[in-house]
């Protein structure tokens, strides 16, 4: 006598396979939005990088006692700046360069330096750590700044007066919404 039910089934049923089409679509409904904010990573990756480069002075500046200064450019090329020793009373970005870094294209968002709030697009530090107003100087300088803008957001990169602490706060405008392409 032959028993009925007894054979492996080998197929999905059209229920299990909606479900899961279904749990898929969910995941990419998640997911595919996050891509979209890969323009707002990038930007934060070039304000951290400026935000390392600024301590990493500082710190150099402590260490080697002795000045330590980074130039900011904003050219039509792309955002720029090169980090150089002091010598005297210069800072010398050709003779005395110690690192360059250039925020070009889609890898930093398209970044852009919208405001420079040193003086002479500089900030140096003295050999203890403190920001000072000139190369070789040693009256403190006031709190400066750089604003850097991309994809719809712009953050500003602080270097307090005296302590040389940093900060960064977004100052995105009001209206302004993070995640957009372009600057």
């Amino acid at each position: 006598m032959a028993l009925r039910g007894n054979h492996a089934s080998r197929g999905y049923t059209l229920v299990e396979l909606l479900i899961v089409i279904v749990i898929m679509g969910i995941a990419g409904a998640l997911v595919v939005p996050s891509f979209s904010q890969t323009g707002v990573l990038r930007v934060q990756s070039a304000v951290r990088m400026i935000v390392s480069d600024i301590t990493s002075a500082q710190s150099d500046a402590v260490a080697f006692q002795r000045g330590m200064g980074i130039i900011f450019y904003d050219e039509p090329t792309g955002p720029r700046y090169v980090l150089a020793e002091v010598s005297g009373n210069r800072l010398d970005p050709d003779l005395d360069r110690v690192l360059e870094r250039r925020l070009t294209g889609s890898e930093f968002g398209e970044c852009v330096f919208s405001a420079i709030g040193f003086a002479s697009n500089q900030v140096v530090f003295d050999g203890l750590g403190g920001p000072v107003d000139s190369p070789g100087s040693a009256t403190p300088a006031g709190t400066g700044f750089i604003e850097v803008r991309g994809s719809g957001l712009t953050y500003r990169i602080s270097v307090e007066a005296y302590t040389g602490r940093v900060t960064v706060a977004d100052v995105t405008p009001s209206g302004e919404e993070g995640g957009e392409s372009g600057s």
